[in-house]
């Protein structure tokens, strides 16, 4: 969807299987980098550009989950309430050749302070699960959204500008 916005469509989409456990110690920048350069390692296209990404949300040095329940979800918000939080995105671009270029685009982002009705709503929507630190900038979490500092696409989980900018180093016609 995102890189549909800037007139890219992807040959092939792939969700690599890949351990996405923190490193003891590891600090939210390195874990987002490792990760994306894990996918794009993971990934076997031999004739084409292999683009990765991963998003990480963070709290001073603590990564915030993948939220895969309802409690993950609730214990996200209950951080996130009130306070500001970084956003960041990863990106891994390999080329056919071994080329690997890479960028990391950091986000920040407030939440207003969420009462605990506000917070079990969103709950139940059940649009937190499956997302890091237990939200989307694109659903019902924007509401709750009072401050905005870098890449809005990059919190969605792919920054298109930088994205662009690495394709086009590659001679991709981008818009």
């Amino acid at each position: 969807m995102l890189l549909r916005q800037i007139g890219i469509t992807p040959d092939h989409i792939v969700s690599p299987d890949i351990d996405e456990t923190p490193n003891r110690d590891e600090s939210p920048r390195l874990y987002a980098v490792r990760m994306a350069r894990a996918k794009a390692a993971a990934v076997s296209f031999p004739d084409h550009l292999v683009l990765a990404a991963d998003t990480v949300v963070a709290a001073g040095r603590r990564i915030l989950p993948k939220a895969e329940t309802d409690a993950d979800v609730r214990t996200c918000m209950e951080l996130l309430s009130g306070r500001r939080h970084r956003v960041l995105t990863a990106i891994t671009l390999s080329a056919p050749d071994g080329t690997v270029r890479e960028r990391l685009v950091e986000s920040a982002v407030t939440f207003n302070r969420l009462t605990d009705a506000q917070i079990e709503r969103f709950v139940a929507t059940g649009e937190g699960l499956g997302k890091s630190g237990g939200y989307a900038i694109n659903g019902h979490a924007a509401s709750f959204i009072r401050y905005l500092s870098g890449s809005q696409s990059g919190v969605v989980g792919l920054p298109l500008f930088e994205t662009a900018q690495l394709l086009r180093g590659y001679g991709w016609q981008v818009p």
